[in-house]
């Protein structure tokens, strides 16, 4: 098999404008990028990886400064090229596929006008053949009734579905490299191995190099052939995928390795029967959505018939992919969406027959941690106050709720000194820890969690899954934690309840369901995680 060299980086250091919390972003780095070969680039954020791709691709920033180096692509060294030479070689010679779809792709365009635009903009092929090989291209990355969706926007499309109409779009002049930056990290697990599996089928189908940037060792598990480690821009391990995975050298690599949740999972207290704080039952919700001005009425049943309890001092997970209904839950416990039909029993008062007041005094006692913290907390108010905003408005004094928010921020592992900052002053895994004090302030008797780790590396991951299971406990609190990532349900959940289409399918204690899954649809989840090679 021909393993040359695509792309040779040798001893690029990237320099951070004045006033970063280091000197270089990336210093002295050397990685050879070969065909038929994934190199997967692997650290936290702020490691430098996702600015080495940048580098290759002429989509740096000005604020950063090459300060040396060369990445020689044939011929050309692609951080010394023009625009010019750089504008022929991307798309063509060297594609990118984006952690995010929906920001990546047009929102006014239909997904095959943008996948043909690729070839307009090389001046490739006529209109219709431009719309034969987008059709090509859509059944190559599987996308399911590709003439229907290639009519479709972006918005009309899952999540999957999206990330492979990016993955078309890379593909569309075959490349000799393929950049995938987190190409996976927002995907439920069966659409993260769907999405997986088609990468590498593809890789070896068309003998692609392929970098591909992750905070994941799992996904590093599934789909690498070599691995490089980086740790606030340095280089400090690299080498074959089992070498770095079975006998890790640095200790950098031996403390992200030693943080990827388990999945073993937790064995439930036997003896706990304790009164449920929150029973929902026979739980109802349909969506109806209109196909343009004049289309027919369609009805999605987001939640249909859910019934459930949690007991204080336990948590219980909620996992499924995406639109399955978990999130349209957690906005029908909070009053967020009012249901169509059930109950929401809180401590055995019904909480959709409350209004006014009561109902104001009953939503205080359920409180989310939310997925993304930076987006739900206001940017221009300093985190003490955000902490303090729902005290104030249950009638607490400015200067009590103030000095509360220092307790708060001393209780889930921050500086009390630290409430008078803002949010951009703080790193991903801080902010959620603000966003969990901030839920803590009302005293509530259930915490929602919502994908509240989601977005955070494997270490950061790790301190908070620990700080919630020991609040949890120091609180007694009933949580419910939503989650697409079996591995962590299994290290905080106490039971699971999995949901597919609107329904709970199978719910039972953890332990049990791992071991034991008694529905077809649980045992395809399961067997869908990533990182099976992974030792602990």
């Amino acid at each position: 098999m021909d393993k040359h060299v695509v792309v040779s980086i040798e001893g690029l250091s990237l320099r951070l404008p004045p006033g970063a919390d280091r000197e270089y972003a990336l210093k002295d780095m050397n990685l050879d990028l070969r065909a038929n070969e994934i190199v997967c680039v692997v650290g936290e954020s702020g490691s430098g990886k996702s600015l080495c791709a940048q580098a290759l691709m002429g989509l740096l920033s000005k604020e950063i400064h090459i300060e040396s180096g060369r990445a020689t692509f044939g011929t050309v060294d692609l951080l010394a090229a023009s625009q010019a030479e750089l504008r022929s070689i991307r798309g063509a010679r060297i594609s990118m596929i984006f952690q995010e779809p929906m920001t990546a792709l047009n929102p006014s365009m239909r997904v095959g006008e943008q996948i043909a635009e690729v070839f307009e903009a090389h001046n490739l092929y006529t209109a219709t053949e431009r719309q034969s090989r987008v059709l090509e291209l859509a059944r190559e990355v599987r996308l399911p009734d590709p003439e229907k969706l290639l009519r479709a926007y972006p918005h009309e499309l899952s999540g999957g579905q999206r990330q492979r109409a990016m993955i078309a779009m890379a593909l569309a002049l075959e490349p000799d490299l393929i950049i995938a930056d987190e190409p996976t990290t927002a995907l439920d697990v069966t659409t993260q191995a769907q999405v997986l599996k088609l990468i590498r089928e593809i890789q070896q189908r068309r003998g692609t190099a392929v970098m591909f940037i992750t905070h994941d060792f799992g996904v590093v598990a599934e789909i690498a052939d070599r691995v490089l480690v980086l740790k606030r821009g340095v280089v400090v391990e690299q080498g074959t995928v089992d070498a770095v995975l079975q006998a890790p050298q640095h200790e950098y690599t031996k403390a992200l390795l030693a943080a990827v949740p388990h999945g073993t999972p937790m064995v439930a207290d036997a003896a706990r029967s304790r009164p449920a704080v929150l029973e929902v039952n026979d739980l109802r919700k349909t969506y109806r959505t209109r196909s343009g001005m004049l289309g027919p009425i369609r009805e999605v049943a987001a939640v249909n018939g859910v019934s459930f309890s949690i007991e204080r001092g336990e948590t219980l997970g909620l996992v499924g992919e995406s639109g399955s209904g978990k999130s349209s839950i957690a906005k029908l416990v909070t009053r967020i969406s009012e249901p169509d039909s059930g109950t929401i029993l809180l401590d055995g008062e019904d909480l959709l027959e409350k209004k006014g007041e009561a109902l104001r005094e009953s939503r205080s006692r359920i409180q989310m941690v939310f997925q993304d913290p930076f987006a739900s907390l206001n940017p221009r108010r300093s985190v003490g106050l955000s902490i303090a905003d729902g005290p104030i408005a249950r009638g607490v004094s400015r200067s009590a709720a103030l000095s509360r928010a220092r307790d708060l921020m001393e209780m889930v592992g921050l500086s009390p000194d630290a409430v008078d900052r803002m949010p951009h002053e703080f790193s991903g895994g801080q902010r959620q820890r603000i966003g969990i004090a901030r839920a803590l302030a009302l005293d509530p008797d259930v915490l929602i969690a919502d994908e509240a780790v989601s977005a955070l590396d494997v270490t950061v991951q790790a301190q908070v899954l620990q700080k919630l299971s020991e609040l949890k406990t120091e609180l007694n609190l009933a949580m419910l934690f939503i989650t697409h990532d079996l591995h962590v349900a299994a290290q905080v959940c106490d039971r699971l309840a999995v949901m597919l289409r609107g329904q709970i399918v199978e719910i039972g204690p953890t332990a049990e369901l791992f071991s034991n899954p008694e529905h077809e649809y649980t045992r395809a989840l399961l067997s869908a995680i990533p990182g099976s090679r992974l030792s602990h």
